[in-house]
């Protein structure tokens, strides 16, 4: 049964790169363990310019993920803040008396008007 793996764009552009530089296919192909056929269609691919647009491809995906990555440190820090805000509420403590509405305010203090 065969094997399917999966070669990095920049292994690819090693193979062919050596093949570019003089190596023959049957010696790449022995010392990696591929194909003559997929060294061929690698090589094709290279000269039409494809791994260059794969390469283009890869880096805005990582450029993507790190951006992602850093959304969601920046989520979960707010979610700490806000647990952490949450919890300061629930324990601050609360006034025994008086008027704590936002509507109306807390109560004045009397003027020396109404205490006498």
């Amino acid at each position: 049964m065969p094997r399917h793996r999966s070669h990095s764009l920049e292994f690819k552009r090693q193979v062919v790169e050596e093949y570019l530089g003089g190596e023959t296919l049957h010696g790449l192909a022995k010392r990696h363990d591929i194909s003559r056929q997929l060294i061929r269609v690698w090589i094709e691919k290279y000269e039409g310019g494809a791994f260059d647009d794969d390469a283009r491809a890869a880096d805005l995906v990582q450029q993507y993920e790190a951006r992602i990555a850093a959304l969601e440190r920046l989520v979960g820090r707010q979610a700490l803040e806000l647990e952490f805000l949450r919890g300061a509420l629930r324990s601050a403590p609360r006034p025994k008396n008086g008027i704590t509405s936002v509507v109306t305010g807390p109560s004045a203090c009397p003027s020396r008007e109404d205490v006498s």
